[in-house]
């Protein structure tokens, strides 16, 4: 068996792919730039966009009274994210791609790659004829329960949850099983290798059998899950996972080795340089550091058994994802680390999940889904110092230099995890 080579051979190949990358960063920063100053040119300007967020909030005014009103989060066809206000009369135009007079004012150039608020007024609402709206007409009309049909909206279309389902499922710890990310992707990816294998080899005895089967399918899969992902708008995770594809797979076909921290770094330094709004995406940023701690556990227990492995791999990315779900969302229950459990039971449940929609019975599992549910709609409120986020950030980079700081990791983080669960019990005694 050829032994793989390193992605770089020397520091003169590091210098010149940073180089590359640099010039990639510097031209699309400088055309986000461009549609900034387009964007502010004038007082006013014409937006296109489409409604991520719709709800109601209400304000007490210097008057005593209180002002109801409707806040509503867009994407504009180019890309940069804003709220706005409107009129508590307004229908629910969530999801519609809409045509605003938006008065972005004197923005800063950060506000605009990070989100701002501006004062808009909606000209026109776009009939939606769109293939995702079919998809999940296809997909509503297969249930009953309005919470699971958006559960699978969410699963199949990227389609945003309430705050309700969203809290629901973060308390069980299976956000990350909702939001169409890496862990779907690679699942998708192995399904339909599968399915093209034995047609693919059948034609290929026939007519063509000078062609690589293993280039040809990658090449098929790769078309089909690029037409998805921009289906689906390019959610940021799931981006990240199909550069992270496409690069570990020529590295491969080279000979490269593609289960390293640098093809990883690659990875993230190349999505950054060709989409620099996505610095600022959380999802993107949690997506990678749970791609960085499999990448971990692989190369630190590569001699062990798969099956070992398989078992092991859902409680180590459980533990050493436990702190950023703490910091960031603040809730836990009873019911929380069992998400280990329905991690691995999920590469299971998601293709046949599929399956049962295109067979028109996608309610078959409709019980479970709802006896799952049940048990997310009562959490703990856990708080803890975002220092912690930061000690589990410094060991991680540490290991990687000194192995023995993965004892030193893997100590911290089940300490973690067994105060959460005092505290847990403390709260329901």
């Amino acid at each position: 068996m050829l032994e793989k080579v390193p992605l770089f051979r020397n520091r003169r190949d590091s210098l010149h792919l940073l180089l590359l990358l640099f010039v990639l960063f510097t031209l699309s920063i400088s055309f986000e730039y461009y549609n900034y100053k387009e964007l502010t040119k004038f007082d006013s300007q014409l937006v296109n966009a489409t409604v991520l967020k719709q709800y109601s909030k209400s304000k007490l005014t210097k008057k005593g009274k209180i002002k109801t009103y409707q806040v509503l989060k867009f994407k504009s066809d180019k890309g940069f994210v804003f709220y706005s206000t409107a009129s508590k009369k307004l229908s629910n135009i969530k999801y519609t791609r809409v045509q605003l007079e938006v008065w972005a004012g004197k923005i800063s150039f950060y506000e605009y790659m990070h989100g701002f608020y501006c004062f808009s007024k909606i000209l026109k609402i776009y009939p939606d004829n769109s293939y995702k709206k079919r998809l999940n007409n296809f997909i509503d009309k297969q249930h009953k329960d309005k919470d699971i049909s958006l559960l699978y909206q969410a699963l199949f279309s990227a389609k945003q949850l309430p705050y309700e389902l969203q809290k629901i499922f973060s308390n069980l710890g299976v956000s990350h099983l909702i939001a169409i990310s890496g862990f779907h992707l690679g699942a998708l990816s192995a399904l339909l290798f599968f399915l093209i294998k034995y047609p693919y080899r059948f034609l290929q005895d026939r007519f063509f059998p000078y062609r690589s089967y293993k280039v040809d399918s990658f090449i098929m899969i790769g078309f089909f899950l690029l037409s998805y992902l921009l289906f689906l708008d390019s959610p940021p995770s799931l981006l990240r996972a199909f550069v992270m594809l496409i690069v570990g797979f020529v590295l491969y076909d080279r000979g490269v080795e593609v289960l390293s921290m640098e093809t990883l770094l690659l990875t993230i330094l190349l999505i950054l340089a060709l989409f620099v709004r996505l610095f600022f995406s959380l999802g993107f940023w949690l997506s990678s550091s749970g791609v960085f701690y499999i990448f971990l556990f692989l190369i630190f227990f590569k001699r062990h058994s798969k099956l070992w492995q398989f078992l092991i791999l859902p409680l180590w990315v459980y533990l050493m994802m436990l702190p950023y779900s703490l910091v960031i969302f603040a809730n836990f229950s009873i019911y929380h680390p069992l998400s280990i459990l329905w991690t691995s039971l999920f590469t299971l449940y998601y293709p046949l999940a599929i399956l049962l929609h295109i067979l028109g019975h996608g309610d078959l599992l409709d019980f479970l889904l709802r006896n799952l549910m049940q048990l997310g709609e009562e959490s703990i409120l856990i708080e803890i110092s975002y220092y912690f986020l930061v000690v589990q950030i410094l060991l991680s980079l540490l290991t990687l230099y000194r192995k023995k700081i993965l004892l030193l990791l893997v100590t911290y983080t089940l300490s973690l995890f067994f105060y959460v669960l005092y505290e847990c019990y403390m709260v329901l005694t």
